[in-house]
């Protein structure tokens, strides 16, 4: 009993570690990462509440320094756009079988992910911000997850690193604190949750420190790639395991 107490224990603190230097170093990749993985340990109501609990944890401890780099337009279209989002993610986190709704976003992702490799653009316009930032708050509520559709519209655009980084987790700030609020006032939370984000908040730093200076060796090209495996090994993880629970 104790050898699987500690193996599960050990399990979360190499995907919370993994998952906070790809946070740090591209501005994504924790909830990307994490959630999937942390569904295997816990329920998916707690794996989606120590996610962003722990996002929350990284987003305040970066967003001082590179504030600077936030797109304050953009923010503000994503921040709006997420208002609707959220609570009709929350309606599908307490109505529809996750299982179907992850296996409908992990096919989006593969197909949103092939388009983008091959060379496909899209044009940034205020209509599509806000969009963007609906569908993304309606993820952070239902799975967790509102970096997929913020990447794709970043990588679809050419925007610069730097600000892709800035402005999303100035965006997480926001989405994930009202998220976090909005499904422990409807769907509840517990002790697991808060203790294991607890024990994960030092691994989150040392996490923030290594991602860190990965990011500042990455340039533009290689920065590109690692968003195109995140995206297509999110989507396959998230399309084989629904495939098995149905």
């Amino acid at each position: 009993m104790r050898r699987t107490v500690l193996d599960h224990f050990l399990i979360f603190i190499l995907i919370i570690l993994a998952a906070s230097i790809l946070q740090t170093s591209t501005g994504f990749g924790f909830s990307i990462m994490a959630t999937p993985f942390l569904l295997l340990l816990y329920q998916p109501q707690e794996a989606i509440q120590i996610n962003i609990i722990l996002s929350l944890v990284i987003s305040a401890s970066l967003i001082v320094r590179i504030r600077r780099d936030i797109d304050i337009t953009l923010l503000k279209r994503f921040t709006l756009g997420s208002i609707a989002g959220v609570p009709l993610g929350l309606l599908i986190l307490l109505s529809v079988d996750i299982g179907t709704f992850t296996l409908g976003i992990s096919i989006l992702l593969l197909a949103l992910t092939a388009l983008l490799v091959f060379n496909f653009k899209v044009k940034a316009t205020g209509s599509r911000d806000y969009m963007v930032g609906g569908i993304s708050g309606l993820l952070t509520t239902s799975i967790g997850m509102p970096g997929p559709p913020l990447l794709l519209y970043f990588t679809g655009t050419d925007a610069e690193k730097g600000k892709i980084r800035a402005t999303t987790l100035a965006f997480y700030l926001f989405i994930y604190f009202v998220s976090l609020l909005t499904q422990i006032i409807f769907a509840g939370t517990n002790n697991r949750i808060w203790t294991a984000s607890l024990y994960a908040i030092p691994v989150v730093f040392l996490g923030l420190l290594l991602g860190q200076l990965l990011f500042n060796k990455l340039n533009q090209r290689i920065f590109r790639v690692i968003t195109y495996i995140l995206l297509s090994g999110t989507g396959l993880y998230l399309l084989v395991d629904s495939l098995i629970k149905l």
